[in-house]
């Protein structure tokens, strides 16, 4: 496990993929997710010649927990992870969770970045329509999130993420059954259902107070107006996801002033293992 140790004295862990000579690529992982999240396409990520970084969010993985963080703290955590890798400007990505990341990165730090991107991504849950048709824990976990406060949400999300943990194959692959979910073809991939497994389990090595105050994050009002991102934004999103209904992305896309979108019809969560190609040939051109 690489790392580096911030100016709090905080450790920040990453991985890293793909050619180590490419165009860098920073991609942020969902909830519960940690840097092994990534599509496992490893050599196309190389022909691509893309570098492809992923990094623990504070409390995930061997990343330290960081109390009283907000998600317009983040950039400044990419920013030194850029520093010391030696990376004056770079593309950043995100999945599912990871989206209001990127798009903080987009706000606050755009002179660093050359491209944003934003797949499968959550976005504001109080937006018209953001919650039809998603699944019921998340509903649960969003609604609890903006109803109890800090110390009873905690522990409710304890129950939620213990189960996670417990049974990550419950949490990845919960609708096997369904040939009408179009997820259970990417987690068929060769290499789909392990990342997502290995990314669940990794998710909990700092314990779960980092999955529940982001869950928390989440809720409540992100620090930044996605009004005041000047530069382009690469959405991509299913159609019939229902772990971040798609009207999140189009809620997300109305409020942008440069949202370059693909709604994929007949595509769910996980259109990043399907489409990596074409999103980094997005983010690298």
């Amino acid at each position: 496990m690489e790392s580096v140790s911030l100016k709090d004295g905080r450790r920040l862990a990453y991985a890293e993929y793909g050619d180590p000579r490419g165009k860098p690529v920073f991609l942020f992982h969902g909830i519960p997710g940690s840097r092994i999240f990534r599509p496992p396409l490893d050599d196309l990520t190389a022909r691509k010649r893309v570098r492809l970084i992923t990094v623990d969010r504070p409390g995930f993985g061997g990343s330290s927990f960081q109390p009283g963080r907000r998600i317009r703290d983040w950039p400044a955590d990419v920013c030194a992870l850029a520093d010391a890798l030696g990376l004056e400007r770079f593309a950043v990505c995100s999945h599912s969770a990871g989206g209001p990341y990127a798009l903080a990165c987009a706000a606050l730090i755009p002179q660093r970045l050359t491209a944003v991107g934003v797949i499968s991504g959550l976005g504001p849950v109080d937006a018209p329509g953001a919650l039809d048709g998603i699944i019921l824990q998340n509903r649960l976990g969003f609604t609890l999130g903006r109803a109890l406060p800090w110390p009873m949400f905690r522990l409710a999300m304890s129950f939620v993420f213990r189960r996670a943990k417990d049974h990550p194959g419950e949490f990845v692959h919960p609708d096997a059954r369904n040939p009408a979910n179009p997820d259970n073809a990417m987690l068929a991939m060769p290499g789909g259902l392990q990342v997502c497994l290995e990314s669940t389990r990794e998710a909990f090595r700092s314990g779960m107070r980092g999955h529940a105050w982001e869950g928390f994050l989440l809720v409540h009002p992100w620090g930044f107006s996605l009004g005041e991102i000047r530069m382009p934004v690469h959405i991509w999103h299913g159609v019939l996801d229902r772990d971040a209904p798609i009207g999140m992305a189009r809620a997300v896309a109305r409020a942008l002033p440069d949202a370059r979108t693909y709604f994929l019809e007949g595509e769910g969560h996980l259109l990043i293992f399907k489409y990596w190609e074409e999103i980094l040939s997005a983010l690298t051109t």
